[in-house]
């Protein structure tokens, strides 16, 4: 009785100290996040970045990405794929297409505490003109005039191009003569500004207080490099990163559950890249062998699940009235038509080659793998050689010392010319040494051209030429899988190759 008794008192003690909690229970709330107060993210990002940090020498994709948060045009890239005012607050166009006047923005400042004055975009322009390793904006700027009146900027084309506000967010506004500074201190107008960078360890960013837009919601970011994979997804089960992109299915599957997973695309043209140069991928009867040997149903199945969406030419999907989905007819999976065609080519045999892949984009190595067992099936011995970022940079980009290498291009902007116009015989990113006097026809004809339909026309048979050319094996626009901590949110996808650190916040 004395036990029931007690019981009972404790039920009741139990209840009232429910009551007086507001009726919730007293489990235990869970963790906070460690860097919460703090403000600060740390993203785990799978290269170092290029030894110059000047915004016009930018090369890979993967240092676009970054220092976007940093450098900012006169307008620049929303997720919406539209192009909003930045550095300046407005423009208006001629009626003839040849006169840009911006209107900028009062009171925007360089993270080096100075006001942004007209002075310092006409430089940005000239050094830009100068210095820049994009081979699509010289043809842009040049023969363009830039001037100054007032808080104007005034920019008058040699002939109309449609495209120009695209191209002109690529030009970084940067404070006057300090483009040598900017190599290892970037200075701009982002939301976040340089703080220091740690060679194939890290880079840091902080809060710029004096943005003149919305202001970033973190107020440190850390990007630590894990050129190691495995390393990566280490780092985000043990908590010491709260942030990746461009992860695999099955990196993800391996990871505990306090991490969101957001699933978009890379907006990247992956493929075969074939050295057009170099024997025996001179014969066009062998890459279109190449093309007819790759089955991109399995690729998808295996690397990605299904994921991701199949390529046909230099064009992904987010490029709507460019992507042509009946050059997918051209060259089917066929390895009895692959051998045939190797056979004309006078390689009945085969041959070996090798496939060179940076090891740090798992993405590319798991194609390569697949890449290997399917060429072997049509008597192309094919070997995988990974190498790192950084060699591959200077090998095969540069040096153009491979036979064929899988990795993915982007575009610098939302313009077809962004894609089609590497391949153009000389160009200083054509690493493929791709050359075809009517594609660079084409893409001359189409650069020039005012009216929208015919333009997109021309850009189109341009694509169709690489594709019947099989100037290289495409195989997919990936699948972009990001992971953050749940503690977060607000991370948005991009037409482009960009992680904006600006939007996230702590829950």
């Amino acid at each position: 009785m004395k036990k029931r008794t007690l019981a009972v008192i404790l039920a009741l003690v139990m209840i009232l100290s429910l009551a007086a909690c507001g009726g919730k229970t007293n489990t235990p709330a869970a963790a906070e996040h460690p860097r919460k107060a703090a403000g600060e993210l740390i993203a785990g990002i799978a290269q170092d970045l290029d030894e110059s940090l000047n915004p016009y020498q930018m090369v890979s994709a993967g240092e676009k990405e970054i220092l976007t948060n940093v450098y900012e045009g006169l307008y620049k890239v929303a997720p919406s794929g539209d192009y909003i005012p930045a550095v300046a607050e407005s423009y208006t166009v001629s009626e003839d297409g040849t006169v840009y006047t911006f209107k900028l923005r009062d009171g925007v400042k360089f993270h080096n505490g100075n006001t942004v004055t007209v002075q310092d975009v006409l430089d940005s322009f000239a050094t830009c003109k100068e210095l820049t390793v994009d081979s699509s904006l010289p043809s842009v700027l040049d023969g363009i005039e830039v001037k100054a009146e007032g808080n104007d900027i005034i920019i008058t084309l040699p002939a109309a191009n449609n495209d120009f506000l695209a191209y002109a967010a690529l030009v970084y506004i940067i404070p006057s003569g300090s483009a040598e500074e900017c190599k290892t201190n970037p200075v701009g107008t982002g939301p976040f500004k340089f703080v220091s960078r740690s060679v194939q360890e890290n880079i840091v960013f902080e809060k710029f207080a004096d943005y003149w837009g919305e202001p970033a919601k973190l107020n440190k970011v850390t990007c630590k490099i894990y050129e190691d994979n495995t390393a990566m997804i280490t780092a985000l089960n043990a908590g010491a990163i709260d942030m990746a992109c461009h992860l695999t299915l099955d990196q993800i599957a391996g990871l505990g559950d306090q991490y969101n997973v957001l699933e978009g695309t890379m907006n990247l043209v992956q493929a075969l890249y074939l050295n057009n140069a170099r024997a025996p991928f001179d014969n066009v009867k062998v890459r279109q062998a190449m093309c007819m040997a790759i089955d991109v149903d399995e690729l998808l199945s295996i690397t990605a699940d299904g994921h991701g969406t199949k390529l046909y030419t230099s064009i992904y999907p987010a490029f709507t009235k460019y992507f042509d989905e009946s050059l997918a007819k051209l060259y089917p999976y066929d390895p009895e038509g692959a051998k045939a065609l190797l056979a004309e080519a006078g390689y009945p045999d085969g041959f070996k080659t090798t496939i060179t892949v940076p090891s740090n984009y798992t993405p590319h190595v798991n194609a390569g793998q697949v890449m290997v067992q399917q060429l072997g099936r049509v008597g192309i011995e094919a070997e995988l050689v990974e190498v790192e970022w950084n060699t591959w940079v200077t090998d095969v980009y540069k040096g153009r010392n491979f036979d064929t290498t899988v990795c993915g291009f982007d575009a610098s902007t939302l313009t077809a010319n962004a894609l089609l116009s590497r391949w153009v015989t000389g160009a200083s990113k054509n690493m493929i040494s791709f050359s075809d006097p009517e594609y660079d026809e084409l893409i001359a004809k189409a650069t020039a051209e005012t009216d929208d339909a015919v333009r997109t026309d021309l850009y189109k048979q341009a694509a169709a030429i690489l594709a019947k050319d099989a100037a290289n094996v495409y195989t997919q626009d990936l699948a972009e899988f990001t992971v953050l901590n749940k503690a977060l949110s607000g991370y948005n996808f991009y037409p482009l190759y960009r992680i904006d650190f600006s939007t996230i916040a702590f829950n």
